[in-house]
């Protein structure tokens, strides 16, 4: 059984029995319990309308069919703006006065997968306790369907790319002239996706001299696993190693995280794609920043170097959101390369942090290399426990807590010990038996070494039960 639905969505892979994948049916279920908790947004200034979006998947199209024709059965119009990213829908959704959205996309995930990803009428993932609802009416299956003359309409608009792009383009920290005088050589890897089909004219557009890309057909048929990880990003790196490209772009199949290649072919850090923007609009719009708690310590130096406060928000896209909002945040995210700048809207943004990393070495001239250089100097380690299914993992991580409590301790998402020049995260897996651990230093080893100190000590405590 690979479906699995939570307050991120319904994601799981194509093929099998009803119940156990994401089929047709389960597909039609989601989307019925989705719209029907729309309705109570539907008003003069959010029209019954859904946009639908997606990703090159090779299931999207089998996908989208069934959920636009769910859509206009539940009596919603829907606008189906084809392949695009998540943040080209999430702002199609405020561009069309609609009352929501579904993206179809499993975003790293293998070709296998596919999901569906909710958003409200202000183009942004739903709330947990909205999304929890999402999954109870899903479950329940008791819905009621329009008749034959209260039915949706049905229009494509495949304008989105564009004006998802002039967005870009106008915002007042990005200088296209900068840009087009720095004479930049990129290359990009779009794996097989979307990013093929708007990276390629946002570069064009904001003056890069030359592009070359790599896997960029919107096939679906992903040349390398998808997510954007130094291990599977060989090929790019090679191309950069040979000297005749001064920075590497690699997205995600859904677009909204962001890994950068220095001209020499090693990895700028995914981390540090949050940490860069975030020191480039501080210096010239001094405000709050937010990452999540399993994100670099980086954010909250340079945000402390402008004199300027950081704040910390539960993992996930809509939490990081709901923390901006409230401090008021000039920009933030999570250190996957997810950068969130509020300027041109709430979510995470490929295409907003390609453009502000180009203006920020254009207009000092540095290197990819310099840049990392000039950052805070982090390393995270990334480990997991695997636990008997019957362990109580809740009363694990309160041992924990107790065990350090003469440490900075924050419980808002699973336990996290901050010590004076590292941190360790804990976080129970919503899926899997499983505690993840996140820990980080000023050395790779370091941080290895604390969360496998961590990772002991959990083992003993289940050992003696």
């Amino acid at each position: 059984m690979t479906l699995i639905k939570s307050i991120s969505g319904f994601r799981g892979t194509i093929g099998g029995k009803t119940g156990d994948t994401l089929n047709p049916v389960d597909i039609a279920k989601s989307v019925s319990a989705f719209a029907a908790l729309r309705e109570n947004v539907v008003s003069r200034a959010f029209r019954r309308k859904i946009v639908v979006g997606r990703d090159a998947r090779i299931s999207g199209e089998m996908v989208s069919h069934v959920v636009c024709g769910t859509l206009m059965g539940m009596g919603f119009d829907v606008v189906n703006i084809g392949l695009a990213s998540t943040p080209t829908t999430e702002l199609a959704v405020t561009m069309e006065h609609a009352c929501g959205g579904i993206i179809i996309t499993a975003s790293h995930n293998p070709r296998q997968w596919n999901a569906l990803k909710f958003l409200n009428e202000k183009g942004e993932f739903l709330p947990p306790a909205e999304a929890s609802e999402v999954v109870r009416l899903a479950n329940n299956c008791n819905f009621e369907f329009a008749d034959v003359d209260s039915l949706g309409c049905y229009t494509k608009n495949f304008s989105y790319d564009q004006r998802h792009i002039e967005l870009v383009k106008d915002l007042e920290l990005v200088d296209i002239e900068a840009i087009r005088r720095a004479h930049f050589k990129v290359a990009i890897d779009t794996v097989n996706s979307v990013g093929g089909i708007i990276i390629p004219k946002l570069l064009g557009q904001l003056g890069v001299t030359e592009v070359t890309g790599l896997n960029t057909e919107p096939t679906g048929n992903f040349s390398h696993n998808p997510e954007p990880l130094k291990q599977n990003l060989s090929e790019i790196r090679n191309l950069l190693r040979k000297g005749r490209h001064d920075l590497g772009i690699v997205v995600d199949p859904d677009v909204d995280r962001l890994a950068l290649v220095c001209e020499d072919g090693s990895m700028f850090g995914e981390e540090n794609t949050l940490v860069a923007c975030a020191d480039y609009v501080l210096r010239h719009t001094p405000g709050p920043t937010v990452s999540n708690l399993s994100s670099s310590r980086g954010l909250r130096d340079v945000t402390e170097k402008y004199g300027c406060n950081y704040a910390a928000a539960a993992v996930g896209e809509v939490n990081v959101v709901t923390k901006m909002k409230e401090t008021g945040a000039v920009i933030g995210g999570e250190g996957n390369g997810g950068v969130i700048y509020p300027a041109a809207h709430s979510g995470r943004d490929a295409l907003v942090g390609i453009a502000l990393i180009l203006t920020y070495l254009a207009k000092t001239g540095m290197r990819a290399t310099e840049l990392r250089n000039s950052l805070p100097q982090y390393y995270i380690a990334k480990n997991r426990i695997d636990l008997d299914p019957t362990t109580d993992i809740f009363g694990i991580l309160q041992k924990v807590k107790d065990l350090y409590k003469n440490e900075q301790v924050t419980d808002i998402d699973g336990v996290k010990i901050d010590f004076a020049d590292k941190w360790v995260h804990l976080r129970k897996s919503n899926t899997e038996p499983i505690i993840r651990v996140y820990s980080e230093a000023h050395t790779m080893e370091e941080a290895d070494a604390l969360g496998k100190q961590i990772m002991d000590i959990v083992y003993n405590m289940t050992q003696k039960k």
